[in-house]
C-alpha cells in the first residue's frame, strides 16, 4: 500500500505558474506508474498526466499539452506536475494517482488517491 498527499495549490492569475507535489510513503515509489487528474465543480474526475515507473514514458491530456510537465523523483518518493500559463479552466480539485500497473490513464487504473489539493485560476 502507499498513502498520497499533495501540496502546492493555491490562486493565481491566468498566465501564472504553479508547481503541485505529491509525497509518497509506504512502499517502494518507483513501483508504482503515477499520474495525476482533477475535477472540477459538477464535472467527472479527468485524467491529466501520467508517467511510468521510470520516468521514461509520458502523456497529457491534449487540454495541457504543452502547459503541463508532470516528473517524477525515484529517490526522493515525489511526483511532480509544473503547470505554466495556467487558465481558468485549470480550475479544480488535483489528485496524485498510484498504480501498480505498467500505466495509468483513466479512474479505473488507479488503486491510491490523494486527498486533493484545490487550483484556483482567476481571469
Amino acid at each position: 500500500q502507499v498513502q498520497l498527499v499533495e501540496s502546492g495549490g493555491g490562486l493565481v492569475q491566468a498566465g501564472d505558474s504553479l508547481r503541485l507535489s505529491c509525497a509518497a510513503s509506504g512502499r517502494t515509489f518507483s513501483m508504482y506508474a503515477m499520474g495525476w487528474f482533477r475535477q472540477a465543480p459538477g464535472k467527472e474526475r479527468e485524467f491529466v498526466a501520467g508517467i511510468s515507473k521510470s520516468g521514461g514514458t509520458i502523456s497529457y491530456v491534449a487540454t495541457v499539452k504543452g502547459r503541463f510537465t508532470i516528473s517524477r523523483d525515484n529517490a526522493k518518493n515525489t511526483l511532480y506536475l509544473q503547470m505554466n500559463n495556467l487558465k481558468p479552466e485549470d480550475t479544480a480539485v488535483y489528485y496524485c494517482a498510484a498504480s501498480p500497473n505498467r500505466w495509468l490513464s483513466s479512474r479505473s487504473d488507479v488503486n491510491y488517491w490523494g486527498q486533493g489539493t484545490q487550483v484556483t485560476v482567476s481571469s
